[in-house]
Parts: structure tokens; C-alpha cells; sequence
């Protein structure tokens, strides 16, 4: 019980660099949708899509790798690290020597031609946060979940008061004092390059943060070290290159399969992905719990409990994932203030989206399977079998029904990989989950969703009070019949 309070407690400190930190670089998402068109954020939410894909490409499933082998007896953590490090050196320079040398030719090819400054610099962020993975990674497994905070919470100020200056601040200055001395460095035609340039500024005061964790490290590639662990990690790359696919896919592709022109297919694209950030909490909440759940998972492995600890963290997790689901959905009168007028028509995604997300973090539980059975290579089969599924679903989908087409591939695809991960667990690696408890968590949040939208349209009743009386409901049965129970045996044994 202690390890699981440890697990609670590093998820919310975790938490406070991904959840609380994000959340306030998700405030910034009202400055990008009243600043620019739909069109304009279309760039943007093109550009984060395919950075998706090359984040995973970059790590080579490294972070996983270091985990799993910094407890293996034959080597030490600190010959892992180095090996580890040392390659994604050598890989990451090597990715931006390549934009480097092609950057107008791809620039042309995504339809860019006047900016290929975009993708250089989106080399270097890439690059920059590839490197900056393993240092992380070392700090989760060594618990030191305060400085991981505090080193990704300072490049979310960062970046957040870069966006402020590039995009509110120094416009306004050149109004006010059009000869300014910085008036010569601004240039309103770069746009949406301003948000890439304050990302990529950030990035590299964050790898100046985590230097300390680079200081009397000596690289180094050892054969002995880096052969087993690339067999391990290679897989783990596609199992994230096929998570990117479910997860990014989709705006990646719509300005090629929406059966509009250019113009509109970027304005429909910017809709999707403003809409998108309306299930940031539910994206953030999987992302802390992954950061705490992984070295959890693999240091208590060997433990006489471990099965019954992972379910009951399954569990838990449900119970949090529907509540934020109604949280947001409930009160989705206020949340669609945080993204301009012209973005609200797409807001039937975000329940959708909402869900898939929540079934993405079962999904990461269950993941537990190929990873301490050493089957990772099974693994890359139930994520590829996903991907293989989203892109058939987009193909068919997005020409009919636009971007709610994608919404929908997307939920498919994680409910898909949900069960297929849940009976090859069964398998491998077999834990008990309260599966009707969980689909009744999940019925309990739809009904209390669904009820709450007819009692809206149907009496017209105050739309804070019949969502508070919503959660409520929610948060006592949830009390009643499972934080009470585990209490009452936490009482009996202590």
C-alpha cells in the first residue's frame, strides 16, 4: 500500500509539471485562436502532428530501455545511461544535418515554400527534446519527481512568456513606437513562426536546465550494452510510431482528405485541432500517470502483489478518467470560451476524444504485459494493428464526414487495442482487472452525461448547478462503493 501511496503521490507531482504546467501553456490556446485564423492555426496544428511522429522516431524507445535495463544485474545504470545517451547523439545530429541540407525541397513538398525557416527549426526542437528525454527519464527512475517538475515547469514559463512578447507584446510595441531599436529583428509576415520560435527558444533552456545531468557523463557506445537494449527499445519505436498514428494521424492527413480546397482544408483542420485542446485535461492526466505508472510498474514487478496492485491502480485510474470526463463535459459551456468563436463548430469532437483518451490510459495500463514479459515485439503488433485500423478508418471516414470522421477512428482504434491488449494480457502476463466494475464506471459517466444534456434542452435548467449536481452523484457512488471499502482495509491493516 505504500508503494501505491508513492505511485499517487509522484503522479501529482508529475502532474504538476505535465497537468498543472501544461495547463497553463493550454491557456495560450485562446491567445492562438483569437490572434489567428482558423487557417493560420492550421499550420500549427499540422506542424505538432508531424512532430508527433519524429519525437518517437528520435528517442528509439530508448526511455523505455533505460528503465528496463538499469535493473538488470550484468549492468550498471550508469553504463546504460551512457551508452543510451551517446546514441541518441549521434542520431539526433545526424536528423538535423539532414533538414539542414533539404529544408526548401521539403518545405515545398508540405506546401510551405516562403517558410522553410519551419522546419529547421523544428529539427532543433525535436532534437533538443530527444536529448533532453534520457535526463528525464534518469530523474523518474532515480524518484527525483521535484526537479523533473521544476525543470519542465520553467520551460512552460518560458515558453508561455515567449508567446506573450512575440505575439501581444512587441506587435503592440511596434504601434506604440514604430522606430523601437528592436523595431529592425520584428517581422509580421513570419506569423505562426513566432509560436515555433518561442518553443524551440525554450527547448534549449531546458536542455541548459538538465546540464547538470550531462556534467561526468562520459559517452560512449558500448556494444556489449547498446546491442541487447536496441533489440529491446527498436520495438518499443514502433509501438510509439503506431501510437503517434492513432493519436496524430489524423491531423496530419485531414488537409489531404477534407474534399475542400487548400484555403478551407486548413481552416477545417485549425477547427479539429483547436477543438482537440478541449480534451487536454484527459491527454495531460494519461501523460502524468504514464511518467509516474512506467518505473512503478517495473520496480515493483518482482513484488508477491504486484498483480493485485496493478489492477486496483487500473482501477483508480478509471475512476479519475470518467471524472474528468464529466468534468469538462458537464461544464463545456466554459471550456469553449477558451477557443475563438469561429472554432465552436467543432465541438461535438470533444466528448468523442475525451473518451478515446480514457482509453488510451487503460491502454497504457494494460501495456504492463509485453513490457515486464520482455514481449515487445508482440506489443509492436497490437499497436501496428491500431494504426493499420485508424488510417483505414480515416481514409473512409474524413471524406464523408470531415473531422468528426477522425474522432470517431480515433475512439475505434483505442477501444480496438483495448481488448486486443486485455486477452493477449490474459495470455502473457494474466491480472485480474474488475472489468464490470470499469464498464460500469464508464456507463455511470455516459448516463450522467446524457442525462445531463436532456435535462438542459428539455427544462431548461441552470447549466452550473445540473453539472455540479452531476459530479456529485458521480463522486458519492464512486465514494460509496470503492474509496470507502479501501479505506476500511487500509484502517484494518495498519
Amino acid at each position: 500500500m505504500s508503494s501505491l501511496r508513492q505511485l499517487v503521490s509522484q503522479t501529482a507531482i508529475y502532474g504538476l509539471s505535465s497537468i498543472v504546467g501544461r495547463f497553463l501553456n493550454y491557456l495560450l490556446v485562446p491567445l492562438y485562436t483569437y490572434t489567428f485564423s482558423a487557417g493560420e492555426y492550421g499550420v500549427v496544428s499540422e506542424f505538432y502532428a508531424y512532430a508527433g511522429f519524429f519525437a518517437v522516431l528520435l528517442i528509439l524507445g530508448l526511455e523505455t530501455g533505460y528503465f528496463r535495463f538499469r535493473q538488470k544485474p550484468e549492468f550498471s545504470g550508469d553504463e546504460v545511461y551512457r551508452s543510451a545517451l551517446g546514441f541518441l547523439l549521434i542520431a539526433n545530429l545526424a536528423f538535423v544535418a539532414a533538414i539542414w541540407c533539404w529544408q526548401q525541397p521539403l518545405a515545398d513538398w508540405l506546401q510551405y515554400p516562403q517558410h522553410p525557416e519551419y522546419l529547421l527549426w523544428f529539427g532543433w526542437i525535436l532534437a533538443l527534446d530527444a536529448l533532453s528525454a534520457l535526463p528525464f527519464a534518469r530523474l523518474r527512475a532515480e524518484n527525483r519527481a521535484w526537479r523533473f517538475a521544476g525543470i519542465k515547469m520553467s520551460e512552460i514559463f518560458i515558453a508561455i512568456a515567449l508567446n506573450l512578447g512575440f505575439l501581444l507584446l512587441w506587435p503592440k510595441l511596434q504601434q506604440l513606437w514604430p522606430d523601437n531599436p528592436v523595431s529592425v529583428y520584428y517581422d509580421s509576415k513570419l506569423g505562426v513562426g513566432y509560436i515555433f520560435l518561442a518553443n524551440l527558444i525554450a527547448s534549449v533552456c531546458k536542455l541548459a536546465l538538465l546540464l547538470p545531468q550531462f556534467r561526468r557523463v562520459r559517452f560512449q557506445l558500448d556494444p556489449r550494452v547498446l546491442a541487447p537494449m536496441l533489440r529491446y527499445s527498436l520495438p518499443m519505436v514502433v509501438i510509439g510510431f503506431a501510437g503517434m498514428i492513432n493519436e496524430m494521424l489524423d491531423r496530419a492527413i485531414l488537409k489531404q482528405l477534407l474534399p475542400y480546397d487548400l484555403a478551407t482544408n486548413l481552416k477545417m483542420l485549425g477547427i479539429y485541432g483547436a477543438c482537440y485542446k478541449l480534451s487536454i485535461l484527459m491527454s495531460l492526466f494519461v501523460q502524468a500517470f504514464r511518467y509516474a505508472g512506467e518505473p512503478f510498474f517495473f520496480a515493483y514487478a518482482g513484488r508477491a502483489d504486484a498483480k493485485r496492485a496493478y489492477a486496483l491502480v487500473m482501477q483508480y485510474f478509471v475512476i479519475a478518467g470518467v471524472f474528468i470526463f464529466l468534468l469538462v463535459m458537464l461544464f463545456i459551456d466554459l471550456f469553449k470560451y477558451f477557443i475563438g468563436e469561429e472554432y465552436r463548430a467543432g465541438l461535438a469532437v470533444v466528448p468523442i476524444l475525451l473518451m478515446a483518451n480514457l482509453l488510451l490510459g487503460i491502454y497504457v495500463n494494460l501495456a504492463v504485459w509485453y513490457k515486464l514479459s520482455d514481449r515487445t515485439g508482440l506489443g509492436a503488433w497490437v499497436s501496428l494493428a491500431g494504426a493499420g485500423l485508424t488510417i483505414v478508418l480515416n481514409v473512409l471516414w474524413i471524406p464523408h464526414w470531415g473531422y468528426l470522421g477522425s474522432a470517431w477512428a480515433t475512439l475505434a482504434c483505442y477501444l480496438f487495442m483495448v481488448i486486443l491488449s486485455w486477452l493477449l494480457g490474459r495470455l502473457y502476463y494474466p491480472v485480474s482487472y474488475p472489468v464490470l466494475k470499469i464498464i460500469g464506471y464508464f456507463g455511470l459517466g455516459l448516463a450522467l452525461y446524457f442525462t445531463n444534456n436532456y435535462l438542459l434542452l428539455t427544462y431548461s435548467l441552470n447549466v452550473w448547478l445540473c453539472g455540479s449536481a452531476g459530479l456529485i452523484v458521480y463522486l458519492l457512488i464512486a465514494a460509496l462503493v470503492d474509496v470507502r471499502p479501501l479505506l476500511q482495509r487500509r484502517r484494518a491493516t495498519s
